[in-house]
């Protein structure tokens, strides 16, 4: 397969005050598998809401275009749908949910994609195994799983349960809606190491990100620049090393 992610031509609005704004107006994108894409670009210009969109956020219309994920028809699933073909999401801003443990959350979530996917359920034994082994690779500590999730979680924490959940469901093309915003640098590399990790012919990601330091960690195969709702420009890292040094004008320039 040369394309794990296709996107063509895909426009996408949201309600805001009764009446629909447009945010995407136009992208294309193809992702092969077995890479790490990023995508750059100014605050507004449609980064989240593509991200919103892969996932299957009923609040965005997608109103042209198409996705196809393994050659299926994306816009066609169900989010729930997605998550079992492989489409992950780790959020920006991850939300708490009082009440909810942890550790039974995503054991939860595990074994529901392990149906979908046809594979055996882990029993509690073979949860904890992995699972520890997965939280001694992100430096956590244990009792982050006996804990409600991300309830008095730093941000670290929070960025690392989500890595800790992309390591557990084992997702063909996981999309990182910048996940590096707030970390430290420790906190940084430990998120870039659990991407790395991961890292197979099996496993692409779509890294959102305005820092040029996780790329730094990561080596994307490619690097996209988005404005004004659509993809202006592609390239290799050095496309980040230009951002990094030149900033968004030229190429908003380019997009007007």
């Amino acid at each position: 397969m040369s394309e794990l992610l296709k996107i063509s031509g895909l426009h996408a609005s949201i309600d805001a005050d009764g009446a629909p704004k447009e945010i995407l107006r136009g992208v294309d994108l193809v992702i092969p598998p077995g890479e790490v894409h990023a995508i750059m670009g100014p605050n507004g210009c449609g980064k989240s809401t593509l991200s919103y969109v892969l996932a299957g956020r009923q609040d965005y219309e997608v109103t042209a275009g198409s996705v196809l994920f393994k050659g299926e028809d994306l816009l066609a699933m169900e989010p729930e749908e997605r998550a079992a073909a492989g489409i992950f999401l780790a959020f920006q801003a991850p939300v708490e949910l009082p009440g909810v443990n942890n550790a039974n959350f995503l054991r939860t979530a595990v074994n529901a994609v392990r149906r979908a996917r046809n594979a055996p359920e882990l029993d509690a034994v073979g949860f904890l195994k992995a699972v520890r082994a997965a939280t001694k690779n992100l430096s956590m500590a244990d009792d982050m799983l006996k804990r409600n999730v991300n309830v008095g979680f730093s941000g670290g924490e929070k960025k690392r349960n989500e890595v800790l959940q992309m390591t557990m469901l084992q997702p063909t093309l996981a999309i990182l809606d910048e996940t590096d915003s707030g970390l430290d640098v420790d906190a940084l590399r430990i998120v870039a190491e659990g991407v790395q990790n991961l890292r197979s012919p099996d496993f692409s990601a779509l890294v959102i990100t305005h820092h040029q330091k996780l790329l730094d960690y990561l080596g994307p195969d490619r690097v996209h620049v988005m404005a004004k709702g659509r993809i202006i420009r592609s390239g290799g890292p050095e496309l980040a090393r230009q951002i990094n040094e030149e900033g968004y004008a030229a190429f908003l320039r380019e997009a007007a």
